[in-house]
């Protein structure tokens, strides 16, 4: 049986390091760095963290409707098994390093460099703003998901995401495995230097988006705005309405209503390996 904590104040450094089978209910931990280090098979209820490195080395923990104010900051690492639901998070630079991480109904005001190099992923009902969101992180499932921030998911691998909304300059590049469902998403470069980036009814808004990729899949997408797309990339692109204009790119094929400015290089690639269909033609 768990030993219960409540209503307590702790300042001070590691005020509950290595502590192990504890329910904490509506207690602040102050001033003071890394008070629950090396911890494990911990309940956090209502509970708020004021300083930093709270939960570094720690595995098997649950936090539920708390706080981490900004001064939490590199909060939560190196940390394995652990699922946030129903919490403010204003620290930047949380969750590094980490395994089997859950985030439900999560809010990110202050997310840059967070979820850096994590494995194990589930998100659903998660805000955050902050460049570098998921740099390097891999075998992620999204659902429901607010980003605004540049540089997203870069180096990200084996990613799943359906219902999101990101602003986001350079979103993916790097990538690889990413499959993105009824989304939106508006920033230049989108998916630069990615393998295997699959979108699925999703609308885009990109200049000189989708390009350097290899085996870039567009299925039922819109693409507003977006100009001087899919350069020297590999791609299978159905795309409803027109397109601004394409240039270069390095084979496949290209299905639109109307292009308005399409750019083929003879010296810069084999224009034979693309196929371009535009159904107004028809």
């Amino acid at each position: 049986m768990k030993k219960e904590i409540r209503q307590e104040h702790f300042k001070g450094e590691r005020p509950l390091f290595n502590q192990n089978d504890l329910c904490i209910y509506d207690t602040i931990f102050d001033e003071g760095e890394s008070p629950l280090k090396e911890s494990s098979d911990i309940e956090l209820v209502n509970s708020m963290f004021k300083w930093k490195y709270p939960l570094w080395y720690s595995k098997n923990i649950s936090v539920k409707d708390c706080t981490l104010f900004e001064m939490a900051r590199a909060g939560i690492w190196y940390t394995k098994n652990i699922s946030v639901e129903n919490t403010l998070i204003e620290a930047p630079k949380n969750f590094r390093r980490c395994t089997g991480v859950t985030l439900k109904n999560v809010d990110f005001p202050n997310a840059g460099e967070t979820l850096w190099q994590c494995d194990g992923i589930t998100m659903e009902r998660v805000t955050a703003k902050g460049d570098y969101f998921a740099m390097n992180s891999s075998n992620i499932k999204i659902n429901d998901f607010k980003l605004v921030g540049n540089y997203s998911f870069d180096g990200a691998q084996n990613v799943e995401i359906h219902n999101a909304k990101m602003l986001s300059k350079d979103s993916f590049w790097n990538s690889s495995n990413v499959t993105v469902f009824d989304s939106f998403i508006s920033g230049e470069y989108l998916g630069w230097n990615a393998k295997n980036l699959t979108l699925v009814n999703c609308t885009i808004e990109s200049l000189q988006g989708m390009c350097y990729i290899d085996n870039l899949v567009m299925k039922n997408c819109k693409l507003i705005n977006t100009t001087l797309a899919f350069e020297y990339s590999t791609v299978d692109a159905q795309i409803n309405g027109k397109i601004d204009s394409v240039i270069n790119p390095s084979g496949g094929t290209i299905t639109a209503d109307h292009i308005d400015e399409l750019i083929l290089e003879k010296d810069k690639v084999d224009v034979n390996k693309t196929v371009i269909i535009c159904n107004e033609n028809k």
